[in-house]
C-alpha cells in the first residue's frame, strides 16, 4: 500500500546506528590511552585541529569539528588550565580569540601517537582499509553537512 508506513529499519541495520556504535567503541578503546595523556576525547579532538594547524580562532575550531562555539569554550578554558594551549584576544579583531598551543601542547603529539595504533591493532584492518574507511565517511558526512545546510 502506497504512503503506508512499516516502522523504522532494524536498529542493526541502521547505518546511523553503526556509524554511532563504532563511535563509541573507537572512544572506549581510546579512554585509557587518553587518561594517560591527561585528555578527554574533545580534549584530543581539539589538540588534533592545532596539530594541524596552530593559532586558530575559537571560532574556525568549532567549525572543524562542528560544534558550536559556546560549547567549545569551557573545554579550551580547561585546556588552558592544563598548560596546553593559550587563550589571547586577536588585536586585529577584538571579538574573536585565539588559541594556540604551548610547547607542552606542541609535546604531547608525539606521544599521542599511541591512539592511532591502539586502533589499528583493535580493527584488524589494515592502514589502507581504515584509510578508504575514512574517506568514504568523511565523503558520507560531507555530503549531510552539504544537505544540512542548504
Amino acid at each position: 500500500m502506497v504512503g503506508k508506513s512499516e516502522g523504522p529499519v532494524p536498529l542493526n541495520d541502521q547505518l546511523c546506528y553503526a556509524v554511532y556504535s563504532a563511535g563509541i567503541a573507537i572512544q572506549r578503546l581510546y579512554k585509557p590511552l587518553l587518561d594517560e595523556l591527561g585528555l578527554t576525547y574533545p580534549q584530543y579532538l581539539v589538540l588534533n585541529v592545532l596539530w594541524a594547524s596552530d593559532g586558530q580562532t575559537v571560532g574556525t575550531i568549532a567549525e572543524s569539528l562542528a560544534l558550536e562555539s559556546s560549547t567549545l569554550t569551557p573545554l579550551l578554558k580547561r585546556l588552558e588550565t592544563a598548560g596546553l594551549v593559550t587563550r589571547t584576544r586577536n588585536p586585529e579583531n577584538e571579538r574573536q580569540v585565539l588559541i594556540a598551543l604551548t610547547s607542552k601542547g606542541r609535546d604531547l603529539r608525539s606521544r599521542a601517537g599511541c591512539l592511532g595504533n591502539a586502533l589499528l591493532t583493535a580493527s584488524g584492518e589494515s592502514p589502507a582499509e581504515l584509510g578508504e574507511l575514512n574517506g568514504r565517511m568523511r565523503h558520507l558526512g560531507d555530503a549531510l553537512y552539504r544537505h544540512i545546510d542548504r
